[in-house]
């Protein structure tokens, strides 16, 4: 087996330990094998072992490697977990199955014309940016349940979840339980929170997806 493959059933494990100690059914959570910058012959041997979902953070580098795998492996489920710039609104939601990064206005308007334009209706998730952090993407957390409704209301938008990021400096557990207060305000299930070095504190908190990638991986 290639290093990836048995790092993934090691963290297959783990999440599996984090939802028994957590009193969470057993599949409750989806790991999201995120794969950015590794090419498709990097990522083969992971799908190989059965991983389904993966997630990837640029529009143009995902398209440059998943519509052959995708070809190949028609059951995958592809996340956008990077930045979307409304210019790119039209490939993301042609290519992505998930897009967990709506944060603002003109993103939520230019997905929700392209989903009328092509017929596609990818998942969405509303990004939060729990703590302030001026560099990185997400809605203002005071403004995230408004924001829902106005994607629903004002676009017609089906939002599915929320999604966080936490500040890599910090305790992230507030910044999840602050993420499914939202969520539960919203009227939102799924949470899409907890990367390799959080990921079963996210489990406690009640993540519904973990965004995985260097403990599958490795170093980029």
């Amino acid at each position: 087996m290639t290093d990836s493959v048995t790092n993934l059933d090691a963290i297959r494990r783990r999440i599996a330990a984090a939802e028994a100690q957590a009193g969470r059914p057993a599949g409750a959570v989806t790991l999201v094998a995120v794969s950015k910058t590794f090419d498709a012959d990097a990522i083969r041997p992971v799908i190989g072992a059965g991983q389904r979902v993966f997630g990837e953070n640029r529009v143009q580098e995902a398209r440059a490697k998943w519509p052959g795998l995708k070809a190949d492996w028609p059951d995958i489920e592809l996340h956008l977990i990077g930045p979307l710039q409304s210019n790119k609104a039209m490939e993301a939601v042609a290519l992505f199955d998930v897009i967990e990064t709506v944060d603002r206005e003109k993103i939520a308007g230019a997905i929700a014309a392209e989903m009328r334009a092509q017929g596609r209706k990818p998942k969405l998730y509303v990004q939060v940016n729990t703590g302030l952090e001026e560099q990185k993407a997400g809605i203002d957390p005071r403004e995230a349940v408004a924001f829902v409704e106005r994607c629903r209301s004002v676009h017609g938008l089906a939002v599915e979840g929320l999604m966080a990021i936490p500040p890599a400096d910090e305790n992230p557990g507030p910044h999840f339980a602050l993420l499914e207060k939202l969520a539960r305000q919203a009227g939102l299930e799924k949470l899409s929170m907890g990367m390799s070095g959080d990921f079963e504190t996210a489990v406690a908190f009640g993540a519904t997806s973990v965004r995985v990638g260097s403990a599958i991986f490795g170093g980029r």
